[in-house]
Formats: C-alpha cells, sequence, structure tokens
C-alpha cells in the first residue's frame, strides 16, 4: 500500500514494484498537488499522465485523505496490506516554511494514521520516506545513518519528528520498519519545484533569461530511477527491519555541474549568481555505504546520465502536447 502513491516518488515506485511482481494499491487524495484547483494545464497534464501510467499497468488508484482514519483503517483492513510505504507529504520545503499547519496536517497527522492502522492489522513493515534536510547544516562534506539529526525549519523538523514515531511505534507496539532518507531527486513527471525541473522548464520556456543560481551549493542529486530501487530493496530484505538508509546517489555535485550538463543542450545559456537562501540547510553528500553492505543497493544514475533521461522525457511529451487521459476510468473514489 502506497499512501500518497500518486506523487512523484509514489507514482514512479508504483510501476517499479508493479513491475517486479508486487500488489500495489495507490491511495492518495490528491490534497497536495490539488488536481481539483489547479489552474496550470502543465501540472495537470503531468498528473493525468501519471494516473493513467497506473491504469496502463493495472495499479489500482483510489482517491481517498489518509488524514481519514477510519477510512484508512477500512480500506487496508480490506485490502489485507501487508506493507505500508508512507508518502504523503508537503514535498517542497519553502512550502512547508510557509505554511505549517497545512505542512502538518498532511505529514505527521498522515503518519499517525498509517502507524496506528498498520499496528493494529498487523502489517509486516512500515516504509517511512525522511529527508535529507532532517540533518539540517551537514557537519561535515559527508553525513552517514549515524550523523545526528538538527533539522532546521518546518520540513526538516517534521521529518525528524516523523522518523521518532516510528521507531516509538516499534518500541510501544512492535510495527517494523524502515526509515529512507532521499536527497535531491529529480526525473520525469516532478511537479515539486526542484532545482532541476526549475532549470529545464526556464530553458524551455524563457532561453533569453538567465538561470538563478544562489551560491552554487553542492547536493546529492538522486535520479529517481536509483531512488525507487533503494526503497524497494528496503521492502524487500529483511536486512532493512528496524534500519535507516541513506537512498541517494552517495555523491554530492555542484548545482553549477548541472548548469554544464545543460548548457549542452541550450549553447547560449547565461546564469546569474545570486547569495545563498540561508533559509535552507547547507548539504553534501549522503553516504549510502550502509545500503550497500546491507541491501545490495547499488545507484546507477549520476548526473551525466539522468539529466539527459529526464530531458528526454520533457522532449518526447512536448509541452504543448495535451495527453489524451482514462482519468475516469483511473480513479476510485473512497
Amino acid at each position: 500500500m502506497l499512501v500518497g502513491g500518486a506523487g512523484f516518488i509514489g507514482h514512479n515506485l508504483a510501476l517499479r514494484l508493479k513491475q517486479a511482481g508486487h500488489t500495489v494499491t495507490v491511495i492518495d487524495g490528491l490534497n497536495v498537488n490539488n488536481l481539483y484547483a489547479l489552474d496550470d494545464e502543465r501540472l495537470k497534464r503531468i498528473i493525468y499522465e501519471r494516473l493513467d501510467l497506473l491504469h496502463a499497468q493495472g495499479i489500482p488508484f483510489i482517491c481517498a485523505d489518509a488524514r481519514d482514519y477510519d477510512m484508512m483503517s477500512n480500506l487496508m483492513s480490506s485490502l489485507k496490506t501487508d506493507v505500508i510505504v508512507h508518502l504523503a507529504a508537503i514535498a517542497h520545503l519553502n512550502r512547508a516554511n510557509k505554511n505549517p499547519y497545512t505542512t502538518f496536517d498532511h505529514s505527521l497527522r498522515t503518519l499517525e494514521n498509517s502507524l496506528d492502522v498498520g499496528h493494529n492489522i498487523g502489517v509486516e513493515r512500515i516504509i517511512y520516506l525522511s529527508s535529507s534536510t532532517a540533518y539540517g547544516d551537514f557537519p561535515a562534506d559527508t553525513v552517514t545513518e549515524e550523523t545526528p539529526l538538527n533539522p532546521r525549519g518546518i520540513y526538516g523538523a517534521l521529518k525528524a519528528a516523523g522518523e521518532l514515531m516510528v521507531k516509538a511505534y516499534k518500541e510501544a507496539c512492535n510495527l517494523d520498519y524502515c526509515i529512507v532518507r532521499p536527497s535531491a531527486l529529480y526525473g520525469p513527471r516532478c511537479v515539486s519545484n526542484r532545482v532541476i525541473q526549475i532549470f529545464i522548464e526556464r530553458l524551455l520556456r524563457e532561453q533569453d533569461k538567465p538561470l538563478i543560481l544562489r551560491g552554487d551549493e553542492s547536493l546529492d542529486f538522486t535520479c529517481i530511477h536509483d531512488f525507487v530501487a533503494g526503497v524497494q530493496l528496503c521492502i524487500e530484505k529483511p536486512e532493512a527491519l528496524g534500519e535507516t538508509f541513506n537512498i541517494t546517489y552517495g555523491q554530492s555535485r555542484k548545482v553549477s555541474e548541472v548548469v554544464d550538463i545543460l548548457r549542452e543542450y541550450f549553447p547560449d545559456l547565461r546564469v546569474e549568481k545570486q547569495d545563498f537562501d540561508e533559509e535552507r540547510p547547507h548539504r553534501g553528500t549522503l553516504s549510502v555505504d550502509k545500503a550497500k553492505k546491507l541491501l545490495g543497493y547499488a545507484p546507477e544514475w549520476p548526473i551525466e546520465r539522468g539529466i539527459p533521461d529526464y530531458f528526454s522525457w520533457y522532449k518526447e511529451r512536448g509541452d504543448e502536447r495535451i495527453a489524451e487521459t482514462h482519468f475516469g476510468e483511473s480513479v476510485a473514489r473512497a
């Protein structure tokens, strides 16, 4: 069961798990990326595209609000859920910090429902998606899972709080878990305003305007293909139980290196340098040695491979194309 599974991570994960032979169900209220309130036709087309891909692969999508405890309990019981992957959250740091109540509502309230329902119906494990922002400012160029958490801002604090809740349910209710910390994800069908998405879309639409480079920070850019492969291992491997893993590429790169790759497609690309946004934590590399050793995790998508793959998706779909959809067939309402 993927809770919040119609988002960027969730639908990509659902497709991979289905391909691997798992039985997958997606629950999502479409409240965070509110399809019915969006006035941006481009964003609507991308969300429709996600739902059409789920439908095409025979993955059930149930439009239901994960904040509704009774509904979640009834659904998970009837579907005989054995693993919960909790993805429901506000997926953007700036949005989270500007609207703490909504962020709490869609992050911790939904997580508490997943944990309590999971405990009551006896699921095998819950997979919780945390974030590299839970570390706060990295105390060194590289962090491991043993680095103390020192989050800054609402987004990071709620991710760290979620980790504590997951561990508390193990202590109090013996609910097995695995915690996953991603970083700087990118890839097809993202609408979360992540840096590579912002850069590509700006260049496709306004090539005469410069890209804004704020401080040229180092980030552990992680292609969605690597990330969902890592989460699959966390679902399947007994070695993942009770553990926390960094699931990233495992090597930080300067944002200017992303710009250099994009310059191959946009030779006239210009950059405007600005000061670093101090609301954001200073980050770097997340060591994936633990995931490699215990799970056999093997990331394969450096930015030199991942960005061209991502850019090809934009080229193939065309920004003006309005995809034919089967949305009415794809959505079952709880």
